[in-house]
């Protein structure tokens, strides 16, 4: 069952196929509310649609998944409405030439636009405002940036950020809206040792508190609930099944740390192939659900 804030992620043989063949094949998962779960995996290997997959912005094709009991694909616009991006290249990315404030200002009016109750809109506009600030400042707290360190502070533009600083900004847009399950790409794309560790213990903490998060890396952290997806020749390489013996996929499965007992292990794999097509960005709303080759060149990634 559900915690109030954190949502189980629980799939079966998930898949989606595109043009070109399988993206991504035979995905079981089962992870309880609060769970950190990282999607590891080359670049190439359908790791970013399946985590599209699994916040309901693409449509899968085989298998059945449930996100905080919410069945996909029946309920992808419900799916949406509980989870939130952080950093999806090509799909949610930071506009660079905007100021964090900007950003943080920006969301927080599209989530009041758009997820507030039609009381909370008719408030007084300085106790809205003192809301907004609320939210972002606890979002901000959660992520651990403070903008007080920053060249600029809230002025600093994204193009001026670190890449440890934009990633935290990301997660913090993310959290003003309160999701309950928070997705994030690239988690350690271009980050140093130390920084890498910053940023598994980042996300460690806000699943501790309750969210459950999805994380792409090429190497997942110890102690999450690890997702494996790659091509049937890396597994081959590996010492595992030729390519040839199976046609689309072969899995590989991760055996949970004693300490991880209430996040069982998970298993993925992929397909060598991945749609076609070009993603359509969007940096400041939420997703709807398109057809798989809708995402092609942000699977590549």
């Amino acid at each position: 069952m559900d915690s109030p804030h954190g949502a189980a992620v629980t799939a079966g043989g998930f898949g989606l196929k595109g043009p070109r063949g399988w993206v991504f094949q035979d995905v079981d998962i089962d992870a309880g509310p609060g769970s950190l779960v990282a999607i590891e995996g080359p670049s190439g290997s359908g790791r970013t649609c399946l985590l599209l997959a699994l916040t309901g912005r693409m449509r899968p094709t085989a298998g059945h998944a449930k996100i905080g009991g919410l069945r996909l694909p029946r309920k992808m616009a419900a799916v949406r409405r509980i989870s939130a991006l952080g950093q999806v290249p090509g799909v949610n990315e930071l506009d660079p030439a905007f100021t964090v404030a900007e950003h943080l200002r920006e969301r927080a009016l599209l989530q009041h636009r758009y997820d507030g109750s039609l009381r909370a809109l008719l408030r007084p506009r300085s106790e809205r405002v003192a809301t907004a600030r609320a939210r972002i400042d606890a979002a901000l707290d959660a992520a651990g940036l403070d903008p007080a360190t920053l060249p600029k502070g809230e002025r600093t533009a994204v193009r001026d950020l670190e890449r440890l600083e934009a990633l935290r900004l990301s997660i913090a847009l993310a959290l003003i809206g309160r999701p309950r399950l928070l997705a994030v790409d690239d988690t350690d794309l271009k980050l140093s040792d130390a920084e890498r560790d910053r940023a598994w213990e980042l996300l460690r903490s806000i699943a501790d508190d309750g969210t459950t998060v999805l994380a792409v890396c090429s190497q997942a952290p110890e102690g999450a609930v690890t997702v494996r997806t790659g091509t049937a020749a890396d597994k081959s390489a590996a010492g595992g099944p030729p390519a040839d013996a199976t046609p689309g996929a072969t899995a590989t499965r991760e055996k949970a740390p004693a300490d991880a007992a209430s996040a069982p292990a998970a298993t993925a794999a992929t397909s060598e192939k991945t749609a076609a097509g070009e993603p359509t960005t969007d940096r400041t709303t939420t997703e709807e659900g398109r057809p798989a080759d809708a995402f092609a060149e942000t699977c590549r990634a």
